[in-house]
């Protein structure tokens, strides 16, 4: 049976990692959301008293992670990981030091499903299946809002708007493996979608793309 590699990518809120999750439910396969890695490796920083300026010591926690880092979800997915995680994330060390781990994720025999900001560009750039989620910087913050609103986080949506259009521009200006769509990745702009089309959405790409390579 051939493989099967899902590459979603897109900007933070965009709903990749919900239909990321939902495709990997569908499919019968594996699912790293990699933006977990860059959250587990800023998180890291700070619990050991370093800061996120100091690109040798991202790069040493980073080096040091392991899928045991990663099962703290509610920590690694409160707004200040997630602040940690794009700082951390342009750094090219931080990033040499997880592609390994999220290649041979990639490369599991039956296929796998990953989430992030540049898997169909530099992680699995032979992913059968590529997507970029992507919705309007405004819709983007709203969700947000609403899900740490949801949990009792105090933060205005004006607040939440400018973070997330900060972390836009940082994601795709760094010089290592910027947030871009790949030539080959069907765009799936979400704005006007609820959860439920867009996975529909996502399904049908993912299924053209089983139909081109013979899946």
């Amino acid at each position: 049976m051939k493989p099967l590699i899902i590459a979603v990518d897109g900007p933070a809120a965009s709903g990749k990692g919900t239909i990321a999750a939902r495709l990997a439910r569908t499919y019968g396969l594996p699912h790293l959301d990699t933006g977990l890695l860059y959250r587990a490796v800023g998180v890291g920083v700070l619990d050991s008293g370093g800061s996120l300026d100091d690109a040798s010591g991202a790069e040493a926690v980073a080096r040091a992670l392991d899928a045991g880092h990663l099962t703290d979800t509610g920590r690694l997915t409160d707004r200040g990981a997630g602040e940690a995680a794009s700082r951390v994330a342009g750094y090219p060390g931080v990033r040499a030091a997880l592609l390994d781990f999220q290649r041979a994720f990639a490369a599991q025999p039956g296929g796998a499903v990953l989430d992030g900001r540049d898997i169909g560009t530099v992680i699995a750039p032979e992913a059968q299946a590529k997507l970029f989620v992507t919705a309007t910087p405004q819709v983007r913050a709203r969700r947000r809002w609403k899900q740490l609103t949801g949990r009792g986080d105090a933060i205005a949506y004006e607040e939440m708007l400018a973070d997330i259009m900060r972390r836009d521009q940082r994601d795709a200006g760094r010089g290592a493996a910027p947030m871009v769509q790949a030539e080959d990745a069907v765009l799936l702009d979400t704005t006007d979608m609820d959860i439920e089309t867009a996975f529909d959405a996502a399904r049908r790409i993912v299924e053209a793309a089983r139909v081109r390579h013979g899946l």
